[in-house]
């Protein structure tokens, strides 16, 4: 049986400070379990979900951020319905998040243009496909030209892949915190709008 019981077990303001200390650890450390959450969209009978990377995260603002292709399908879903949720989940410490939000989708703007501006070389990679994401093959490809693929393109040449990229800011209305423990599990939920906090049955 786990012997040590965490100070945030039975604290909810504890609980809330862990959550954001785990979210900025996501972002600065890519070892962490929490830089590759799962983003989910949907509407009508289409949902989806896929792994992407936090690049961003704003305590005071309550918003949390990742780049995408302004191609992609999950942009054609946003569109249509604004709302999403990232989940969350730390293997070690045994906690889940689950955040719901609404979604801002930033395509050539200042936020958009400055995140271009920070994203580096290798990762701008990503952005210089002449096809869109999803696109069907008759073949394996990366959907790259040899050049990309291997990396073979000035930061200059780069530049043309910014007519592709967004950033996409989930503005949390919710934030679901799930503890996995022997001695008994956890679960709280914190509204961002009304500014209310209690627990749940897990």
């Amino acid at each position: 049986m786990q012997k040590n019981i965490p100070d945030f077990y039975n604290d909810l303001q504890k609980i809330y400070i862990k959550i954001w200390d785990l979210l900025f650890s996501g972002l600065q450390d890519r070892n962490s379990n929490l830089h590759l959450p799962v983003f989910i969209c949907g509407k009508d009978e289409i949902f989806d979900g896929r792994t992407v990377v936090l690049r961003g995260v704003d305590k005071k603002a309550q918003i949390l951020w990742f780049h995408t292709d302004i191609r992609s399908q999950k942009i054609k879903i946003l569109k249509m319905n604004p709302n999403g949720s990232f989940l969350f989940y730390d293997k070690k410490e045994k906690i889940q998040l689950r955040i719901f939000g609404k979604i801002k989708i930033n395509y050539q703007n200042d936020i958009s243009k400055k995140s271009w501006e920070q994203t580096i070389h290798m990762s701008r990679q990503c952005y210089l496909g002449e096809k869109i994401p999803g696109t069907q093959t008759s073949m394996p490809t990366s959907g790259l030209s040899d050049d990309v693929d291997n990396f073979k393109y000035s930061i200059q040449e780069s530049e043309m892949g910014y007519k592709n990229f967004c950033v996409i800011q989930l503005f949390i209305k919710s934030i679901e915190w799930l503890y996995l423990a022997a001695k008994g599990h956890r679960r709280a939920r914190f509204e961002i709008d009304n500014n209310k906090e209690y627990w749940l049955v897990p």
